[in-house]
């Protein structure tokens, strides 16, 4: 006897697929286009789309469709994520988590938008409310415990310098609240393309020409106009090329290293020649403050400046002190065994000259390489590399402008190039010039180097500032206030280049002000969250009088 099939239960099931499918094609669609418009990939366009599927697919959720918006919004996410900044693993297992945790919030984001918009406005404008969510999540993203501002949205214009000359109005910020409108007038306007009024239609896409084409029409007619301001400064630039994981935290090439930077740099000085930069972690001869003089290194350095009238070294150092008595439970403080002594470890750029050393403590450090989060204090003496750098460093409670002759300059460390409002601080404080010192060498030949390179290029638009940036590998080079690589250098080959770069005073609007769009975006999502949450209460209450009125009919 044949069993008798369920034609009607076949067809739903096959309805559902579909849309399944569909839905999970659309959120890898969007991490794709995010991925192929980031740098170094730097197909810029794709950002002005890449959201776009994934708002087409919270439409049809918001709808009534069926489909978990969370987690595909995680998928878009991880995508991105992964296929970004798998170069992180070369460093750190701890990439796994950064993934992860990094897609986690942006799916949080995501979701929550997704409620509001269902609560508070539940048709193509609502749209909207996702921009002020992602905004204010970008700004944490500069300021919670763990770190990660890589992805923020505005970042991906490096590659297309001359359409964000306005950056110093604005920060990368703006990028993100540009990128964000134009995705989001797009799928409004596919999704007006259902009502079939022509007139709106025609509205919404002349209002996106606006939006997409004005920005970068004034930003180009600014690039094409602008020159370099303030006065001219010789600077050098040391590619030391030292193998972070062989040699240069190996005490028997120390001396090797602080050589190879002066046979570097010495052919290409001349009598203008201001400031000498080299990388990040350069000495690691280890340094106690207080007693610099007995530091080799420093020793080395400042008699190689003190052999010409007025030239300074700028290089990065590993760093100590001692923890003053009462501070012993400051998180940052390492214990000495068998001791009542604490101490503190810092990631330093050093400044050497003749006038003697200054120096200033990387502020914004790399999450769990760097620092620990407090809620980890299980993890306090250790880090998740791979036996280099222990437990959390002590950084400066506040951006440090170092001085020489009639300069004030800034030098970020590494990882804090890729905060903008904070390498805008020190310009905020006269600093007239940037130099970035780094390590890109634990990455590896891969994206890595190539992604860190690119936020000079934006911070140097953001403060009107030529920069000169030292990478202990590939790439080094120099940018001048537009954000044109004016020189750069090879991976992986031991270099030095010079250039004559402007040191220009002027502070930028930005440099000033900061990141103001998220700060105000942070105040609208708190207004809306709080609209969400009394209206899904009012909800709540009206289907509880409802549901009690019709159990009293039924009596």
């Amino acid at each position: 006897m044949k069993k008798k099939t369920n034609n009607k239960g076949t067809a739903t099931l096959r309805q559902a697929q579909g849309p399944r499918t569909r839905n999970i094609i659309l959120a890898i669609l969007s991490g794709g286009l995010l991925t192929a418009a980031w740098p170094i990939w730097g197909i810029a366009p794709f950002i002005f789309i890449a959201f776009v599927p994934l708002l087409l697919l919270e439409g049809f959720v918001a709808e009534g469709e069926r489909g978990r918006m969370f987690w595909l919004s995680f998928l878009a996410f991880f995508v991105w994520n992964v296929a970004t900044t798998w170069w992180v693993w070369n460093a750190t297992p701890a990439a796994i988590l950064a993934w992860l945790l990094n897609a986690l919030f942006m799916a949080i984001v995501f979701w929550l938008f997704h409620l509001t918009k269902k609560k508070v406005c539940n048709n193509p404008w609502g749209n909207f409310i996702l921009i002020p969510y992602w905004m204010a999540f970008e700004l944490l993203t500069y300021h919670w415990a763990i770190k990660w501002p890589w992805l923020n949205l505005g970042h991906v214009f490096s590659s297309q310098v001359s359409w964000v000359q306005w950056y110093e109005y604005t920060g990368v910020a703006g990028g993100t609240l540009w990128i964000l409108i134009v995705n989001i007038l797009i799928t409004n306007i596919l999704q007006l393309f259902k009502t079939k009024k022509a007139k709106p239609i025609l509205i919404s896409i002349g209002l996106e020409a606006v939006i997409l084409l004005v920005p970068i029409i004034l930003s180009t007619r600014v690039y094409k106009h602008y020159e370099d301001q303030g006065t001219d400064t010789e600077v050098i630039v040391v590619q030391q090329n030292c193998d972070p994981w062989n040699e240069q935290f190996d005490n028997n090439f120390y001396d090797q290293v602080i050589q190879n930077n002066i046979n570097l740099s010495l052919p290409l000085v001349t009598p203008n020649t201001r400031f000498i930069v080299s990388s990040e972690s350069a000495i690691q001869e280890g340094i106690w403050l207080h007693e610099t003089e007995k530091a080799k290194a420093l020793k080395t350095l400042h008699d190689y400046v003190s052999r010409f009238s007025k030239l300074s070294f700028v290089i990065g150092g590993t760093t100590y002190e001692w923890v003053p008595k009462g501070m012993e439970d400051d998180f940052p403080a390492r214990h000495i065994d068998g001791t009542d002594k604490y101490y503190y470890c810092h990631n330093s750029a050093l400044l050497i000259s003749g006038d003697g050393l200054q120096h200033r403590n990387k502020s914004q450090l790399t999450p769990v390489v760097e620092a620990i989060p407090e809620w980890m204090g299980f993890l306090r003496n250790f880090s998740l590399t791979v036996g280099i750098a222990r437990g959390t460093l002590k950084g400066d409670p506040e951006s440090k402008v170092m001085t020489f002759d009639g300069h004030k300059v800034a030098v970020p460390i590494c990882y804090e190039s890729a905060f903008g409002e904070y390498v805008g601080s020190f310009c905020a404080k006269g600093a007239d010039l940037i130099f970035v010192i780094t390590n890109d060498g634990w990455w590896g030949d891969t994206p890595g180097y190539k992604q860190h390179f690119e936020f000079s290029k934006l911070r140097a638009i953001e403060n009107r500032r030529c920069i000169a940036r030292s990478a202990n590998t590939g790439r080094s080079g120099f940018f001048n206030q537009r954000g044109d690589v004016l020189q750069q250098t090879k991976y992986w080959e031991p270099d030095a280049i010079k250039a004559t770069l402007k040191a220009n005073k002027e502070v930028t609007f930005y440099a000033k002000n900061g990141d103001y769009l998220s700060r105000i975006a942070v105040y609208v999502t708190f207004v809306l969250l709080i609209t969400w949450i009394a209206k899904s209460f009012l909800d709540l209450g009206k289907n509880r009088k409802a549901t009690k009125a019709i159990t009293r009919k039924k009596k």
